[in-house]
């Protein structure tokens, strides 16, 4: 690289610009590009496409909490449950859900495509019979 670099500045200007210009500029994207778009695509289309999306790691006792709630009050509900800790791109969909929803910890939990948040959350909106309305509203109207 070193000879070609030290050619191309001695050469004529037009070989620096295409020298740089083509390693500064690359139309394809990164392995670490492809596999954000592939999480961020995930993701999004995990919320899209069910009525309530958690994402959890299985060893978690808030999760456990979180998804025995909806297992109880909600059996007829779609819930698809996402182990983070049993996925290889777990750490990478964990980080695309705390910039998309600010929130790091998990379970990270979504009801016809709108974030509620975490157990605490969840548990509290259950208390007040707020989740009730959330779950059993028509997606169509939200």
């Amino acid at each position: 690289m070193l000879p070609r670099v030290h050619r191309a500045l001695s050469g004529s200007s037009s070989s620096f610009f295409i020298l740089f210009s083509s390693t500064a500029s690359s139309s394809k994207l990164s392995e670490f590009q492809r596999r954000r778009m592939s999480v961020k695509a995930f993701v999004d289309d995990a919320i899209a496409d069910n009525k309530v999306a958690i994402f959890s790691k299985s060893y978690c006792p808030y999760c456990r909490s979180a998804k025995a709630l909806f297992a109880s009050n909600y059996p007829d509900i779609q819930t698809v449950i996402y182990e983070l800790d049993e996925r290889d791109d777990g750490d990478a969909i964990q980080d695309y859900l705390q910039e998309k929803t600010g929130q790091r910890t998990v379970p990270n939990i979504f009801v016809n495509k709108q974030h509620v948040g975490g157990n605490d959350k969840v548990t509290g909106l259950q208390s007040s019979g707020k989740l009730a309305a959330l779950v059993n509203a028509d997606q169509s109207k939200l």
